[in-house]
């Protein structure tokens, strides 16, 4: 899977993404990422990419010129179209499935917001989808944009040692995930249920599920209620 990201700040990106499990996946070929500078493509001959706002308001824009060029250049390198998503506030929040769903292209470009955002034309132009990771703002697209490449490129294969990895996670079903416990078996007074210890696998999985069912009630009520109507239909 190709993963492109439209940035302010290239270097940023590369730091985390260079890093860890995504690294380690990048150098054996399983994922490929590559950061483009929208300011590379800007005409202004201080590189300019923001102006301000028609009709008057706080803040830049960034303006749709620079970032559209940059999206070609990544299609023409490429030699394909890559769905481009835009991270920003107004979009659809990021769910596990989501996630799942993208991971299954074998080409993505996600484009990093800044200031006050971009012109809407260029949403209007070439944005395929617009996601957001949360209902709050951040001072740029940069951390979404990681956070969504994370997610989706830990789903890819060959990423994980095992798909098993990401199947027993939180949000994998729409649950919250089983508690889990380590060495030792007892600490400061606290034991490992004693079910996770007897080796009867079959028991140990029906255990999760029941702790997965019951935590996802009380913390998250509305996945619940989400996965038994899935369970009925």
């Amino acid at each position: 899977m190709k993963i492109d990201i439209l940035t302010l700040f290239p270097d940023m990106c590369y730091a985390v993404l260079n890093e860890s499990i995504i690294g380690r996946a990048k150098k054996k070929g399983a994922i490929d990422f590559e950061c483009h500078n929208i300011r590379d493509y800007s005409l202004d001959r201080l590189r300019r990419v923001d102006d301000a706002p028609y009709g008057g308001g706080r803040g830049m824009i960034l303006q749709a010129q620079p970032i559209f060029d940059c999206f070609e250049a990544v299609c023409n390198k490429n030699g394909v179209r890559p769905h481009l998503i835009y991270m920003t506030p107004q979009g659809k929040v990021l769910t596990q499935k989501r996630a799942l769903e993208l991971s299954k292209m074998s080409h993505i470009a996600i484009l990093c917001g800044h200031y006050e955002g971009v012109d809407e034309r260029v949403i209007e132009e070439i944005v395929d989808e617009e996601i957001s990771i949360g209902d709050y703002v951040l001072t740029g697209g940069e951390l979404p944009a990681l956070v969504l490449a994370d997610a989706v490129a830990r789903l890819v294969p060959g990423v994980l040692s095992d798909s098993e990895c990401f199947e027993q996670e939180s949000h994998f079903e729409e649950l919250l995930e089983h508690p889990q416990y380590t060495r030792p078996a007892v600490w400061r007074g606290r034991e490992v249920p004693e079910v996770l210890l007897s080796g009867h696998h079959a028991k140990i999985e029906e255990w999760r599920r029941q702790q997965a069912l019951e935590r996802t009630k009380i913390r998250r009520p509305d996945l619940y209620e989400r996965h038994v109507k899935g369970e009925k239909e």
